[in-house]
């Protein structure tokens, strides 16, 4: 018998939350998750605002502006003019931001490697059917801000 959709959705976005955040845990990484997500929307929704950004991360205004000052600090993102507001800035993320974030992730599949390590053929084809079908669902979608 087949699950109501809903509750699908609710099962992987619960399950993907817990392994994101046991992978993070057990890397011993001290860089914050709003880091990892900023660099994320930046890298695939491209250049937003602060505010903007701030929403889509989920963090507060003040947060993402004390957050973004260390990114650039750190040369993970760069800000750029506006061309539709001459007084505002956009963030986008550099190729040193898009290498961290890239690393982050490799770290955190490394680190889950061993929950996934007895999955039958099968079983791996079915995660990436499901990963490929998530791919394409999200692929135009960009975070709202």
């Amino acid at each position: 018998m087949h699950q109501n959709p809903t509750d699908i959705i609710e099962s992987l976005l619960t399950s993907n939350h817990r392994l994101t955040r046991m992978a993070a845990q057990s890397t011993g990484s001290t860089v914050s998750a709003a880091v990892w997500s900023s660099l994320s929307i930046l890298n695939t929704d491209g250049p937003r605002r602060n505010g903007e950004l701030a929403r889509a991360a989920r963090i507060s205004q003040p947060g993402m502006t004390k957050l973004l000052a260390n990114l650039v600090e750190d040369e993970w993102v760069y800000r750029i003019a506006d061309v539709d507001d001459s007084r505002a800035w956009l963030i986008a993320i550099t190729d040193e931001g898009r290498a961290a974030l890239s690393d982050w992730r490799t770290q955190l599949a490394v680190a889950t490697r061993a929950i996934f390590g007895d999955l039958s053929e099968t079983e791996w084809t079915a995660l990436d059917r499901a990963a490929a079908i998530l791919a394409v669902r999200l692929a135009d979608t960009a975070v709202a801000a």
